[in-house]
């Protein structure tokens, strides 16, 4: 008689990420096992070649057994390069050192992490209950997007709109806060340029994944931008001086 897999039986993708989550922890506070080199690489060609990075995934993949990262050195130079930017938007528009601390705090909570988290966890539910292709006999063994990669995958989307919207953002500031068309158009094609690059890293990201079908539905996303960016230019919104003023309204 023929071996079978059972369906119910517990695969990489599935088990190891409930024992990767501590270990994973664990590294972030130990710099000598993070691979700092190979996280700039990255960063690098998430703003130039993006389709590289993922080829890189799948050799992880072939060597690791898993698609998320099992090196946090990503999230905490992210995480550290964006307490930068937030500091030296408080040095150049905030009034206290105590509100400073509050904005880098809640930039890195909100913006980054659990803005992450939510959005990895909107993901990693959606394509393993809807984008998964159907096994075609029961001797596959079933994959499942491992929430860690989904988290991955927002991490990479965030970087290159990290550096859109602060730290090119910061040096164009005062032309974009200002009053009027120019400002209002040049701050609105930035942030439109900056969340649609996004989206496409996100489409990228689950686009390799050989298991997973109708990727296209996390491009759809870039439509509705496209759509609404005009709409917002001549009603005069400025997303610029909305956010600045979120934040920094007494010098703004």
């Amino acid at each position: 008689m023929l071996p079978t897999v059972s369906k119910t039986r517990s695969t990489p993708s599935t088990s190891r990420p409930n024992s990767m989550f501590p270990q994973y922890l664990r590294r972030i506070v130990k710099w000598q096992q993070m691979d700092i080199e190979y996280t700039f690489w990255q960063m690098l060609h998430l703003c130039t070649a993006p389709k590289v990075v993922y080829q890189h995934t799948k050799y992880h993949k072939q060597t690791k057994n898993q698609w998320a990262r099992d090196d946090p050195a990503f999230v905490v130079i992210c995480s550290l390069l964006l307490a930068v930017a937030t500091i030296a938007y408080c040095a150049a528009y905030d009034h206290s050192a105590a509100h400073a601390v509050f904005v880098v705090i809640s930039v890195l909570l909100f913006h980054f992490l659990l803005t992450g988290v939510f959005l990895a966890t909107c993901c990693w539910f959606l394509t393993n209950a809807y984008l998964r292709e159907e096994a075609p006999n029961s001797h596959v063994v079933e994959q499942r997007v491992e929430w860690l990669y989904a988290f991955d995958v927002h991490c990479n989307s965030f970087f290159p709109m990290f550096v859109m919207l602060y730290v090119i953002h910061y040096f164009v500031s005062p032309l974009l806060v200002a009053h009027g068309f120019i400002p209002e158009l040049l701050s609105n094609l930035l942030f439109m340029v900056a969340a649609s690059y996004y989206h496409y890293l996100n489409f990228l990201g689950y686009d390799v994944l050989p298991f997973l079908e109708r990727t296209t539905f996390f491009l759809y996303p870039i439509g509705v931008i496209i759509v609404l960016s005009p709409i917002l230019i001549l009603s005069g919104f400025n997303p610029s001086r909305y956010f600045m003023n979120m934040y920094f309204s007494q010098r703004v």
